[in-house]
C-alpha cells in the first residue's frame, strides 16, 4: 500500500514526474523497446480515455484517471535503470 501512495504522490509532485520521464526517454541505458512500450502505454491512454467511473462525479470520476496514470508511471519505473531512479529519488 506504500508503494501505491509513492507513487500518486509522484504522480502529482510535477517538479518531479516530468524531468524523471525527460531522462527516461534520453537515457541510453534504457532499451529502445522499454522506450516504445513506455509511449505506447501513454498514447493508449490519451488515444482511449474510456472511463470506468465517468468524470462527471468528480471526486469518483477522478480515481479510475489516477489509477490508470499511476500504473503507467508504475511501469514506466520497472523499466528505469538504478541509476536513474537514485537521480531522481523514486524507490520502486
Amino acid at each position: 500500500m506504500r508503494k501505491i501512495w509513492r507513487r500518486i504522490r509522484f504522480l502529482f509532485n510535477i517538479k518531479r514526474s516530468i524531468p524523471f520521464l525527460i531522462g527516461f526517454f534520453r537515457s541510453p541505458d534504457i532499451a529502445n523497446g522499454n522506450k516504445v512500450i513506455a509511449i505506447l502505454l501513454m498514447l493508449g491512454y490519451l488515444l482511449f480515455p474510456w472511463d470506468v467511473i465517468p468524470d462527471f462525479l468528480v471526486v469518483f470520476g477522478l480515481v479510475d484517471d489516477i489509477a490508470v496514470l499511476t500504473f503507467i508511471l508504475q511501469q514506466i519505473v520497472k523499466m528505469a535503470p538504478d541509476s536513474l531512479k537514485k537521480e531522481y529519488r523514486i524507490e520502486e
